[in-house]
């Protein structure tokens, strides 16, 4: 069945264009509301949201779905992703719900769901909801409407769930931390763990005013945080985007700390404990060979899943692994949580800056990634991909890099463009590999 709602994580779009209205967010609700009526019990969802003006919008609209086929709603406010799906599973609620776009410009919103378990929904899950939103759903009863209120702890909730993934034993005394929190959902939480575990927090991206999440800050604009860090002298810099699902680190040099990089300071550092499960690290086909060459070199595996921490997650499931993220910065801890969670892959990240002793730029970055480029290749229409001439220019390139990079060619799944990516020891050879299949597609298409 094509996905007309459903992308590779939710429901994403322009508000109030396309599926992100008000209308297709109450249609949600109901939706969703209805698959989750299972039992004989008080049916609950738990709803939380990022900084973007559109969140008021939704949220209410969502409420008004959920509450129609009988369900009762507790809303949470502004807190990270997360956040969301630990207290779906804590209050016992049917079904979680994130109202966020991530990364994206604030004129963007999305509509995440959670299971009961805590997990992102399945394909199978997402495709049985959307079957639904273009049906007629029975409404609830006068009798048994639902009910919609705010809790009041959330954050603190959280907030000690985070510092939880952490020894007792372990503090942040002595650390200047500059914290980028993008204006968006960790606004409060993120500062306030680091600071009640000692550290010195200087934080920015802390004034969300709806409009300006992700806005030249956070974990896909650096340039604001590595100058902060600089200016004050701190130890360490810390990159949030606007759900708080993702974490991309600053040395005091300034030096950017890329999710593999994070990942494996992290699995080696469990591995040297005993404590790394599944013989290896879950990454995505784009991460970095360097990251896979490392690993090997501890005795570990890099096992490579699609794109999309939700692939990722589905993966360290099958295996049983407990570590695993994308080189943009999604960590998942599953020892921690059930899906990425930016606050605490950054403090597994201190207590490792705090058990070297070393300054972080000797601590984090444990592998020269060798040299990768990505280009993108935008075609009007057609399957270039199936052209002889783009399989023969794939096949040299495969050969050309054999032994010495790889080779990673895929389409879009929002667009019409064919991703080409390869690495490789020689940073000239990788050029020409990437327009050379470039080149095939474009004559191609």
């Amino acid at each position: 069945m094509a996905r007309k709602f459903f992308g590779t994580d939710g429901i994403r779009g322009r508000t109030n264009a396309g599926v992100m209205t008000a209308a297709t967010a109450m249609k949600v609700g109901q939706a969703a509301g209805t698959y989750f009526l299972r039992g004989d019990h008080r049916h609950r969802v738990v709803i939380g949201k990022d900084t973007r003006l559109s969140g008021y919008m939704l949220e209410n609209a969502m409420t008004a779905g959920f509450t129609s086929v009988g369900m009762d709603v507790v809303l949470l406010g502004p807190m990270p992703t997360p956040a969301v799906a630990l207290l779906t599973r804590e209050m016992r609620a049917d079904v979680g719900v994130m109202i966020s776009a991530s990364h994206n410009p604030f004129e963007d919103n999305g509509i995440k769901l959670f299971g009961p378990d805590g997990f992102k929904l399945s394909d199978e899950d997402e495709l049985a909801i959307e079957a639904m939103l273009e049906q007629d759903l029975p409404l609830a009863d006068a009798n048994d409407v639902g009910r919609a209120r705010r809790i009041d702890d959330a954050r603190g909730r959280y907030i000690h769930a985070v510092k939880a993934s952490l020894p007792h034993n372990v503090r942040l005394d002595g650390l200047r931390i500059v914290v980028d929190c993008a204006n968006g959902a960790a606004y409060h939480v993120a500062p306030s763990a680091l600071w009640e575990l000692g550290a010195e927090v200087i934080a920015i991206g802390v004034e969300p005013n709806g409009k300006n999440i992700n806005a030249g800050v956070g974990s896909t604009h650096l340039d604001a945080l590595k100058a902060r860090v600089r200016e004050v002298r701190a130890d360490i810099g810390i990159a949030l985007d606007g759900d708080a699902d993702r974490l991309i680190v600053v040395d005091e040099k300034g030096q950017t700390v890329d999710g593999d990089q994070i990942m494996a300071l992290i699995g080696g550092r469990l591995h040297e404990q005993g404590a790394l499960r599944g013989g290896g690290v879950v990454a995505t086909v784009m991460s970095n060979l360097g990251l896979e060459r490392y690993l090997n070199s501890l005795g570990l595996e890099l096992v490579r899943a699609s794109v999309g921490d939700r692939y990722v997650l589905e993966k360290m499931r099958e295996g049983g692994y407990n570590v695993g993220g994308e080189q943009s910065g999604h960590m998942i801890l599953a020892d921690h949580g059930t899906t990425g969670d930016g606050t605490v892959a950054a403090l597994q990240v201190l207590a490792a800056l705090v058990a070297s002793g070393k300054p972080a730029s000797e601590t984090l970055h444990l592998f020269d990634p060798v040299p990768q480029l990505l280009k993108n290749v935008r075609f009007a229409g057609g399957k270039p991909l199936e052209a002889e001439s783009v399989k023969a220019a794939i096949a040299a390139a495969e050969a050309r890099l054999a032994g010495r990079g790889r080779l990673v060619i895929r389409p879009s799944g929002t667009e019409p463009v064919i991703r080409v990516m390869a690495e490789g020891d020689d940073a000239q050879e990788v050029a020409q590999v990437v327009d050379s299949i470039c080149d095939a597609v474009r004559k191609a298409a």
